[in-house]
């Protein structure tokens, strides 16, 4: 039998239920930028000169306005190239659009349809548009680094050609948002073979506690992937923390991998676990937690008023329940819900509510069944803590049990936790009072990081409302 593929094999612990790739996105704010930038200012000057000659924007410009979106987006990303680089760039692009449009509209007869003077005035302005938009995207890029936050840490595995390639390229890359902290390689400087003015951090074998220590958010497997065993080894050490990991192939195997490559600072790499939230998925899924949640909470605060009232009256002790969890990246987050016990635990040891639990209030027996305790996550939501969809927040003595258990259980921590989850919708709720209960949850919920999408989160959410209604695993 054939050996299998070297990078699914690595990636196997991720892997564990159903097909599908994380896919590699930029993580910079810049990245959104560049992608609209062109197509925007495309379709700006286009408007602004049928405004300026005709004094509308009529149908015509607003069907040529789509399909030069289309045909541009996403846009070329310019920031680092030199300024003749840039200009050629854009001039080679805008003949090729321009040409096409034009022999389309003739052939189709549709360009007589346009007034002359727009589309003749078009021809210069959008490319001169395009340049001066980019200029000042250069001007503005110190300024919008800062909106990125704090540069991602980053180590390279491996002292080899490709990896320092990478720490090449990265160094050179101004608005990059990686602090690159070292190199990880338990060869001696003989063995290596690159000769490269770079910072050893230290062995391979200690790569995972240095990674915890600092915080490392990105880890960049520069390894031979003809060695299967060694690459195994090192994900099997980073199984517990939440570092996005990806390999920087060698280019004799860059053609076997398929739906999963992407670049970093114009190097290929290749995901192996990454957040499905980068980019515009990032802005589609914060956009819509936003929308939904102020909708929800408006319609819902006269229903909070009135159980935060029964519940101070039911049993003494606070209204509002709060409890540390883990969040992003595996940051503890403080999580809100309307207390529906007589006690209230945070500490190392927590007990999970199971079935005639007597710590259980009545009134909070009730709010327990139909979810109504979880409605202040809401909250949690608006202030970029949660999501409404993704997984269950654990509690932190929860976590430190299950993530030393678990293979790639703190995986789940690469995207915000959700209010309700594909886990929760498929019967995973309640008390996981064995090792396979467990188990079952985390696959769910990595099930839905491979294959998250706005489509995905709305069914979740209807399923949870019909849960509400009817649920025998809540109590």
């Amino acid at each position: 039998m054939a050996e299998s593929n070297p990078v699914n094999a690595a990636s196997a612990w991720l892997d564990r239920r159903a097909p599908g790739s994380l896919g590699l996105k930029s993580s910079h704010v810049f990245t959104a930028i560049e992608a609209a930038l062109d197509p925007l200012v495309l379709v700006f000057s286009l408007w602004a000169l049928a405004f300026h000659f005709e004094d509308s924007v009529g149908p015509p410009y607003l069907i040529l306005s789509i399909i030069v979106f289309s045909l541009t987006f996403p846009g070329t990303s310019r920031l680092r190239l030199p300024l003749w680089k840039v200009l050629f760039s854009i001039i080679f692009h805008w003949v090729w659009i321009a040409s096409l449009l034009l022999l389309t509209g003739y052939v189709t007869e549709y360009f007589y349809r346009f007034s002359m003077a727009v589309v003749g005035n078009w021809l210069w302005v959008a490319p001169a548009t395009q340049l001066g938009a980019h200029l000042a995207l250069r001007v503005a890029a110190p300024q919008l680094a800062k909106l990125q936050g704090a540069p991602r840490g980053a180590v390279i595995v491996g002292i080899n050609h490709q990896g320092v390639s990478l720490a090449r390229q990265i160094s050179k890359s101004a608005y990059s948002g990686i602090d690159l902290l070292g190199f990880f390689d338990d060869r001696s400087e003989e063995r290596r073979g690159v000769k490269d003015d770079y910072k050893l951090v230290g062995k391979i074998e200690e790569l995972p506690a240095y990674v915890k220590k600092h915080r490392v958010q990105s880890i960049y497997l520069s390894l031979p992937m003809a060695s299967r065993p060694r690459i195994l080894q090192v994900l099997d050490g980073l199984k517990d923390t939440t570092a996005s990991i990806y390999f920087v192939p060698d280019m004799f195997i860059t053609d076997l991998i398929q739906a999963r490559s992407g670049s970093v600072c114009g190097v290929t790499v290749i995901s192996v676990c990454d957040t499905p939230f980068r980019g515009l998925n990032g802005f589609l899924k914060r956009s819509s937690d936003i929308v939904l949640s102020v909708l929800i909470l408006l319609l819902i605060l006269p229903i909070m008023l009135v159980i935060a009232l029964l519940v101070k009256w039911s049993s003494p002790g606070p209204a509002i329940f709060k409890q540390r969890r883990y969040g992003l990246d595996g940051e503890q987050i403080l999580v809100y819900k309307f207390r529906s016990m007589g006690v209230i635990e945070d500490g190392r040891a927590i007990q999970q509510a199971r079935k005639n639990d007597l710590r259980v209030t009545r009134l909070g027996a009730f709010l327990r069944k139909t979810s109504l305790d979880e409605l202040p996550q809401f909250i949690n939501v608006l202030q970029g803590r949660m999501s409404i969809v993704g997984p269950r927040p654990h509690a932190v003595a929860h976590n430190e049990t299950y993530r030393t258990l678990i293979k790639g259980y703190m995986v789940r921590h690469k995207v915000r936790p959700g209010i309700t989850g594909w886990a929760q919708v498929n019967g995973q709720r309640g008390e996981t009072d064995t090792l396979e209960k467990m188990q079952s949850r985390i696959d769910f919920d990595l099930n839905y990081l491979r294959n998250w999408s706005l489509q995905l989160d709305l069914i979740i959410i209807l399923k949870t409302v019909k849960l509400i209604f009817k649920d025998a695993s809540a109590y």
